[in-house]
C-alpha cells in the first residue's frame, strides 16, 4: 500500500522546493504565485536502515524499499472553495490524498514575495483551513439533505447514525473548526470515512524556516505550535532551501558533513517521511532472501492474512500460516537458517498481528 501525501499551502511558501527535495522529479520553482498549475507527482523511497542491513546479510539480486507518493498541489488562495484561483481543481487533488502536508512560511526574506504582503504563518494556516472547511461544509450539507429523507422514510439504523453524525460535523464546521477536531467512537470513525471530508485527513504542519532556524525553530514556529495545540496534528521544522542544497550533493560523506555543520543528525526530508508514516499509523515488514530483500507497508493492527494480501491477493485467499523472525534475531544470527536452528522462527496463524520490523515468510495454498 503506497502512501499518498499532498503538499498544500499558499503560493510562495516553499511547497515546490520541498517537493524537489523529496522527489527526483523537479517541480518548477519561481518567485510568483501559481507557478505550479498541474499537480507534480513524485514517487520516493522510504529510508530504512533495517532494509540496508538485511541486504548486507543476504546479498540479494534486488533490494526494493517501500515508497511514498508525493503530490505537489498548486497554491490555494482565498475563495478556492468557490473556484477562485483554479480552486476546485486544487481541492479535487487534495481529496485524492491520504494525508496533507501543510507547508507554512516561517522565514523572512524580502526577495521572496508573499501573496498577502507579510509573514504570518498562523494567518496563512487559517486561510487554507477556512477554504477546506467551507468545501467540507458544502459537502456535508448535501449529504444531510439526502440522509434526512432516507432516515425519515426508512428504518435503517445505520442511515440514522450517518445523519446524526453529519449534523454534528455541520455544527463543528460552522464554528470554524476542522472535521478532525470532532471526537468519535470507533464505529463513528468508520462511518465518517464515507463522507470523504478534506479536514478529516491527517495533517502535518511543515514549518519552512531559514538555515539558522533548522534545529531549534524560531518565533514563527512557536506561534504555529500555539495555534495547533488543540489539534491532533504533527509539526515538523524544516529548512527546505537547505534541504535542496543537501539533495544536490552526490556523496554520502558530503551530505553527512553538511548535516553536522548544521547540528542535524539526518536530513529533514527523512524525518518528514517517517513522521508521515506515524501520522497514518503505518509500519513496515520485510521479506528477504538471496533473490530479493523488500520492505512492505501495512497499517498498524493488521493481521497476518491481510499482510500477506499486500504481496498478492492469492496469499491472503489461501493463507495457511506465517513464519515470523524478529529483525533483531535475524541480524544477530545472520541468516534464516541460523534462526531456524536456534528456534527463533515462530509459526503464526490467522490471528497473528504483524509487528513493525517482522521478517515474514507466508505459506499459502490456492
Amino acid at each position: 500500500m503506497a502512501l499518498k501525501c499532498g503538499i498544500v499551502g499558499l503560493p510562495n511558501v516553499g511547497k515546490s522546493t520541498l517537493f524537489n527535495c523529496l522527489s527526483s522529479a523537479k517541480a518548477q520553482s519561481a518567485n510568483f504565485p501559481f507557478c505550479t498549475i498541474e499537480p507534480n507527482v513524485g514517487v520516493i523511497t522510504v529510508p530504512d536502515e533495517r532494509l540496508i542491513k538485511l541486504a548486507e546479510i543476504d546479498k540479494p539480486k534486488k533490494v526494493i524499499p517501500t515508497t511514498v507518493e508525493i503530490v505537489d498541489i498548486a497554491g490555494l488562495v482565498k475563495g478556492a472553495s468557490k473556484g477562485e484561483g483554479l480552486g476546485n481543481q486544487f481541492l479535487g487533488n487534495i481529496r485524492d490524498t491520504d494525508a496533507i502536508l501543510h507547508v507554512l512560511r516561517c522565514f523572512d526574506n524580502e526577495n521572496i514575495t508573499h501573496v498577502d504582503g507579510s509573514i504570518n504563518p498562523v494567518r496563512d494556516k487559517e486561510v487554507i483551513d477556512i477554504e477546506l472547511q467551507l468545501k467540507d461544509l458544502e459537502t456535508i450539507e448535501g449529504r444531510i439533505d439526502k440522509l434526512e429523507k432516507q432516515a425519515r422514510h426508512g428504518n435503517d439504523p445505520r442511515i440514522k447514525k450517518m445523519f446524526e453524525l453529519a449534523v454534528r460535523y455541520k455544527a463543528v464546521l460552522e464554528t470554524g473548526k476542522s472535521a478532525r477536531t470532532l471526537k468519535l467512537y470507533e464505529e463513528e470513525a468508520r462511518i465518517a470515512k464515507e463522507f470523504f471530508l478534506l479536514t478529516n485527513k491527517p495533517v502535518m504542519y511543515v514549518c519552512n524556516v531559514d538555515e539558522t532556524s533548522a534545529k531549534k525553530g524560531n518565533k514563527y514556529v512557536e506561534e504555529v505550535k500555539e495555534a495547533i495545540k488543540d489539534e491532533e496534528a504533527e509539526l515538523l521544522v524544516i529548512a527546505a532551501a537547505t534541504e535542496a542544497d543537501i539533495a544536490e550533493l552526490e556523496e554520502y560523506e558530503e551530505k553527512q558533513l553538511f548535516l553536522e555543520e548544521l547540528g542535524l543528525d539526518e536530513p529533514g526530508v527523512n524525518k518528514l517521511i517517517h513522521t508521515a508514516y506515524n501520522l497514518l499509523n503505518l509500519q513496515t515488514y520485510f521479506t528477504t532472501g538471496p533473490d530479493e530483500s523488500r520492505a512492505w507497508t501495512f497499517e498498524e493492527g493488521t493481521k497476518a492474512p491481510q499482510a500477506a494480501g499486500i504481496i498478492h491477493t492469492d496469499f491472503e485467499k489461501g493463507f495457511i500460516r506465517a513464519e515470523v523472525i524478529k529483525y533483531e534475531n535475524y541480524v544477530m544470527l545472520g541468516s534464516e537458517h541460523a534462526c531456524r536452528d536456534a528456534g527463533k522462527i515462530a509459526v503464526e496463524g490467522k490471528e497473528y498481528i504483524v509487528k513493525d520490523g517482522d521478517i515474514l515468510h507466508f505459506r499459502f495454498n490456492v
